[in-house]
């Protein structure tokens, strides 16, 4: 296969090691080494997408993540595809598949791209927030199309084949970047003994040094970073990541790395080898070489394909042995874009010519053009491009002195390739994750990084240091101090390479190309290429009134891309700022947020997938449940025995048979999955005082108290019940899907209000095994299996805790219930549990034990009117609301959390939903819970809704339905009957009653 722009020496590839890889259903061939990028300019592909809103036909135009245009679909399969990757850092291997992001009916020929053409004018900033308003009833219509012209990849449909992973880390230095400031920082940071990690996105360490022709101690600069990789090699505690994105810089040194660990191998990682990593770092300090990108130009028509950075050409020249074109012209404000001019006549193309805005350059480099035999044009620009699908030709005119004024008549120059530069801006992405703002720096004409309470140290470009002699210094200075502030001592063994230094002239403070036309009236002048933003829409977005550069940003979605702006920030700064008539420094700047560069799903969940997305938590007697047919829910991430069904009961079958069984001799429950936190300190109490609404002063040891926890607005949002175990040592429960929230919630309250409180919190949930017996017999069945406590009513009453043995293995048995029945609730070690579990069941046979699950549960307590918050609570209600003022205190000494939000005039008004018991007339119809409440069933449509059921259920000891729910004034209005319309036409009724079906003296549970 012909590769028409490859030359047949130099390059990091391998020419006896062909690839095959597909571009839109056409073969090409690449070389081992290659990325998608260069394989696709050494075939001659041009266009590689369509422009976001304009549909214009684009070509690549970096070599590195600052890529705007080449954002392609990857994968030969649905289930492998992947959206979105640059083909600048996608590498390639053999079977490669990939196609343009955007294009109907294909990239070369976009029908969108006519709507661009005539439309254009029609779609400037903003004009999707004024248009399609109207009429209301074709927004269907309207919305269709603007969603299928949008977006720029798709996923696939199929689940992801791969596997992905996490990685935790500490390290003493991590340094962000392999370039030479940053290779030189982890050599004097690993010589110090420090763990280093050092990470860089490219496949190759080495940075701008890869495409370099500069020499360090007169050898190739390659060599100077094969010499150095090796050296770290032989550090175990350094660790190179290749292919590895600092994606986000975090508070407190913590930093996310995301690597490509297989991406490069095939579209689909080997068998047992994972996809991509992403490492989560805490480092003692950072050291930041993140490097600069270099700034194109804006000028008219720059977005057709062919128009390049220049540092990018010589990337591809000297790293891939491609020649991006064969006819080309060099547009700079700096000395140092004239190497792409050089490396491209040294593969013997044609350079036309370069065209410098300076007047008047002296740099080495200038003279050497010259020397060479380049026509060097000064006081010039690029003042536009002509040519749709590929550069055809450039307009060249003579601008005045600051370049804001075309002085001269535009001449006409053939080439098919531009290079453009106007200066470099260090990438200071990461700086500003943690909050710091850059500062705009005169001298290296760009931001850089602003001060920070991190631990971080720059060096290199980042800071604008663009000499090579000079990024080495900084480097080995910066590694050298962050090692000695991590405690190590330096060796002193820092011999800085020799550098020949070129004398260069300053960099011309340029960045929109001047035209012959208005802004407005001239050809489209690209600021951002991904979201097609124009130095004209951003001059609308200042007449329109927009002043602040955030405003601006987001009114034209300048840097709004998958490339954050690397590429055009700055230029758009600078062309707000001219329309502003401020600096640049006045203007100011956006900042940056993770990510840097997109990440997938895949690394951010790591191994959390499928049956590992939500972790399954298990009770210890869980096979137990399994073996004896238990069939389960899930309550919050646990799976707990609904109800255990015996051959041919239906679930109603089998509910009432366990209610029955408890009401009439006894039940056994596992409960292991409550919330259990072990509350200790000298303020334990104090603090427990205050979250409850109930009083807690006087709580003895050896005693337990249900209690309340509301929220800040008076509502309750979670119940327990906590037991004294000694003074200051309590032992807290909490709902199942409760348990973590509520201590999150505690250790808020204990840091952020109360901070002088000498109290701990641990969870003990998972220590824990817990099983309730209730029923008449649960006492008889307790004394066969402990022998140490007295379990005499009189001396183990309802509410106490007692410490003991149950089948021989110590316990804490407390004395609560939650069916109304006599119960005690037995916890041991959680190895223990299935051991005492079975022991219980063991002699329990004589009383016909019988274990229910949590659908049982539900009935019984509701016979009982015990409530579940979060079933019978929404959020909205106050303890007032369910009838339980009694487990509320006012006479507390310091005021409880959310006493002031349920005394609000709302939570105190009349007409507020209670609850309340329902019996329906017919004593076998159970109602829907959520069914509303009306007060006529005959009203018309929209009717006035009365409350809702919360809680229904079929009571077999009571041999009729129950239900709980909240009326309006419902406390008030017993006796009276509500109805309940139903879908498909039914209506029940209802009598508002006691919440409380079954022993309402409390009787059954103080035997």
């Amino acid at each position: 296969m012909s590769q028409k722009n490859r030359v047949y020496s130099g390059g990091c590839i391998d020419r006896n090691k062909p690839l095959n890889f597909s571009y839109n259903g056409k073969n090409h061939q690449g070389f081992d080494g290659d990325t998608l990028a260069s394989a696709l300019l050494a075939n001659g592909v041009d266009i590689v997408g369509r422009s976001f809103k304009y549909s214009r036909p684009r070509g690549i135009v970096a070599a590195g993540s600052e890529e705007p245009n080449a954002i392609l679909q990857m994968g030969a399969s649905e289930a492998t595809q992947v959206p979105n990757v640059r083909a600048t850092q996608q590498e390639l291997f053999e079977g490669l598949v990939c196609h343009s992001a955007k294009g109907w009916p294909s990239s070369d020929f976009d029908m969108m791209g006519l709507l661009g053409k005539v439309g254009g004018k029609m779609m400037p900033p903003g004009f999707y927030y004024k248009t399609f308003m109207y009429p209301q009833t074709m927004w269907q219509t309207y919305e269709k199309y603007i969603r299928k012209a949008a977006g720029i990849g798709r996923s696939s449909t199929q689940a992801d084949p791969d596997i992905y992973d996490n990685f935790n880390q500490h390290t003493d230095v991590l340094i962000v970047g392999a370039g030479p400031a940053g290779l030189a920082a982890a050599l004097s940071a690993a010589r110090s003994g420090a763990r280093v990690i050092v990470a860089d996105e490219q496949a190759k360490m080495g940075g701008a040094l890869l495409f370099s022709r500069e020499l360090i101690n007169g050898r190739p600069a390659l060599e100077w970073v094969e010499e150095t990789l090796t050296e770290l090699s032989q550090y175990s505690d350094v660790l190179i990541l290749p292919r590895a994105t600092v994606n986000g810089y975090h508070d407190h040194n913590f930093l996310t790395i995301h690597q490509r660990c297989t991406d490069h191998i095939a579209d689909k990682a080997p068998n047992g080898q994972i996809r991509q990593r992403l490492y989560r770092v805490r480092a003692k300090w950072v050291v930041l070489a993140t490097g600069a990108h270099e700034r194109t130009l804006v000028f008219g028509n720059n977005d057709v394909p062919g128009c390049m950075q220049a540092s990018a050409v010589s990337t591809y020249i000297n790293q891939y042995g491609v020649v991006p074109g064969k006819r080309l012209v060099l547009m700079t404000t700096n000395d140092n874009a004239y190497q792409a001019a050089f490396d491209w006549q040294d593969s013997g193309r044609d350079v036309i010519a370069i065209v410098d805005t300076r007047s008047q350059p002296q740099g080495e480099k200038v003279q050497q053009a010259r020397l060479r035999g380049l026509n060097v044009i000064t006081g010039s620009a690029v003042i536009e491009v002509k040519g749709s699908k590929r550069v055809s030709s450039v307009l060249i005119a003579s601008i005045n002195l600051d370049g804001t004024q075309v002085i001269g008549e535009a001449k006409t120059i053939k080439c098919d390739t531009i290079a453009s530069s106007g200066g470099w801006s260090p990438a200071v992405h990461l700086s500003c994750h943690t909050g710091s703002r850059p500062q705009w720096n005169e001298d290296v004409l760009g931001f850089v990084p602003g001060d920070t309470i991190q631990k971080q140290l720059t060096a290199g470009a980042i800071k604008g240091t663009y000499s090579l002699s000079k990024c080495l210094q900084e480097g080995f200075s910066a590694g050298q101090e962050a090692a000695i502030k991590s405690g190590f001592t330096d060796v002193g063994n820092h011999e800085i390479p020799t550098v020949e230094r070129l004398t260069e002239a300053a960099t011309m403070p340029l960045f929109h190309i001047p035209h012959t036309l208005p802004t407005s009236r001239a050809p489209k002048q690209f600021v951002d290429y991904q979201t097609d933003v124009t130095a004209a829409g951003i001059e609308l977005a200042t007449r329109e009134g927009f002043e602040s550069i955030e405003h601006i940003k987001r009114y034209t979605a300048m840097g709004f891309g998958t490339d954050q702006g690397k590429l055009g920030n700055i230029n758009g700064m600078a062309i707000a700022a001219k329309y502003l008539n401020k600096s640049i420094p006045e203007t100011g700047t956006t900042i940056f947020r993770p990510n840097y560069t997109p990440v997938t799903f895949g690394a951010i969940a790591g191994r959390h997938c499928n049956e590992l997305f939500d972790p399954k938590r298990y009770t210890p007697m869980q096979q137990w449940h399994v073996d004896h047919g238990a069939l389960f829910e899930d309550v919050g991430l646990w799976k707990r025995a609904w109800y255990y069904p015996k051959q041919g009961e239906s679930m109603l079958d089998a509910v009432n048979r366990e209610c029955k069984a408890t009401r009439d001799s006894i039940g056994i429950l596992d409960a292991s999955t409550l919330g259990k936190i072990d509350i200790q300190g000298k303020d334990a109490r104090e603090f427990i005082s205050r979250v409850y609404t109930n009083a807690w002063a006087k709580l003895a040891v050896g005693k337990c108290r249900y209690g309340l926890m509301c929220g800040e607005d008076g509502m309750i949002f979670d119940d327990g019940v906590t037991s004294c175990l000694a003074e200051n040592h309590f032992i807290m429960t909490t709902t199942t899907g409760g348990a973590a929230r509520v201590l999150s919630w505690l250790e808020l309250y204990h840091q952020t209000e109360w901070p002088e409180l000498e109290v701990y919190f641990n969870t003990v949930t998972d220590q824990w095994s817990t099983m309730t017996i209730s029923g008449p017999n649960a006492r008889k069945l307790l004394a066969e299996v402990c022998h140490d406590i007295d379990l005499d009513r009189d001396s183990f009453k309802f509410m106490d805790w007692r410490q003991g043995t149950v089948a021989g293995v110590p316990a804490r048995i407390f004395r609560i219930s939650f069916t109304g029945e006599l119960s005690y609730e037995i916890n041991v070690q959680a190895n223990y549990g299935l051991k005492v579990w079975q022991a219980l069941h063991a002699h329990g046979k004589k009383y016909n034990l019988t274990p229910y699950g949590t659908e049982t549960m539900h009935v019984l307590r509701a016979e009982k009117g015990f409530i579940i918050v979060g079933q019978d609570t929404d959020g909205s209600v106050t303890p007032m609301d369910l009838g339980m003022d009694w487990c509320v205190s006012n006479k507390k000494p310091f005021s409880y959390i959310g006493k002031r939000g349920m005394h609000r005039e709302d939570c105190l008004r009349p007409g507020r939903k209670q609850l309340v018991g329902l019996k329906t007339k017919d004593a076998n119809v159970v109602i829907p819970e959520g069914s509303q409440a009306v007060a006529d069933p005959h009203q018309a449509i929209p009717m006035t809704m009365l409350g809702h059921v919360t809680s229904s259920y079929y009571s077999e000891c009571l041999q009729r339905s129950i239900a709980m729910g909240v009326i309006i004034g419902g406390l008030d209005r017993m006796g009276e009957t509500v109805y309940y319309p139903q879908a498909d036409g039914r209506v029940i009724e209802a009598e508002i009653c006691s919440p409380v079906f079954l022993d309402p003296k409390g009787d059954r549970q103080h035997v």
